[in-house]
């Protein structure tokens, strides 16, 4: 996977959540006035430009889905005219919006077509769920932080994506009722790639996945042939962890 030599330049972005952030108000709400809001369609276009074609990244049908999706729509307010830059930003909860790159590559490696089921494990604010909803008829994603799963199922839903399902639950267990899966992505980062995971993903399934302890993360492409996962690529990351609904660490 040659595409991994584009996160180089990237080395210091973050993921969802991979920093403490301050909380956002229930006024700041992403899903206020949508369909009143700018349209930012200059610094739409700019960022495509910019952080996503210049980078390396030319796929079509991405650059159409980030050209598409309105970023500002899913954070908050008062950060609406930063949500075009060149880095992630608060959603509540503690957590924030990957940086569109991140989205990019990460969606990029998966290679997806419109009859892939996909699975999502950590949906944030949906932003990433939008994406892959413009690419596959069939996306599935887990979120376990309720407030925010909630807002961000009720956002997909204002936005017309019936194709993408959102679940509250603990997204190391999977979606088994959905699987099994073409695509796995997942933005946080256990110790191992979770066994019920291995297991919903079908034979020549992809799955993307940052593993390891804190501050020594590889984010790893597997594919599973034979029925087994093998990996093809790695480079370092730092992502929040996964965590069970305890609060603990998987």
């Amino acid at each position: 996977m040659n595409i991994f030599k584009l996160l180089i330049i990237s080395m210091t972005l973050l993921s969802t959540g991979c920093q403490e952030l301050q909380p956002v108000s229930s006024a700041d709400n992403p899903q206020t006035s949508v369909s009143s809001s700018p349209s930012y369609l200059s610094e739409q276009t700019e960022m495509v430009d910019q952080q996503i074609i210049a980078r390396g990244i030319k796929s079509e049908k991405i650059i159409k889905a980030f050209l598409k999706v309105k970023r500002h729509l899913f954070v908050p307010k008062k950060y609406r005219d930063s949500a075009y830059g060149d880095y992630p930003l608060p959603i509540g909860e503690g957590q924030t919006i990957s940086q569109p790159y991140i989205v990019a590559f990460m969606t990029h490696v998966l290679n997806l077509s419109r009859t892939d089921r996909v699975l999502e494990i950590g949906t944030g604010s949906g932003y990433q769920a939008a994406i892959l909803g413009e690419l596959s008829d069939h996306v599935f994603t887990i979120e376990i932080n309720g407030p925010l799963g909630k807002r961000a199922d009720r956002l997909l839903k204002e936005l017309g994506y019936v194709n993408v399902k959102v679940k509250v639950g603990d997204g190391y267990k999977g979606w088994k009722e959905h699987a099994p899966f073409d695509a796995i992505i997942v933005t946080c980062a256990p110790t191992h790639v979770p066994g019920p995971l291995k297991e919903q993903l079908k034979e020549g399934g992809r799955m993307i996945i940052p593993v390891g302890e804190s501050y020594n993360q590889k984010l790893i492409y597997l594919e599973k042939l034979g029925g087994k996962l093998r990996q093809k690529s790695e480079l370092p990351v730092r992502f929040v962890p996964m965590v069970d609904p305890s609060g603990n660490t998987y």
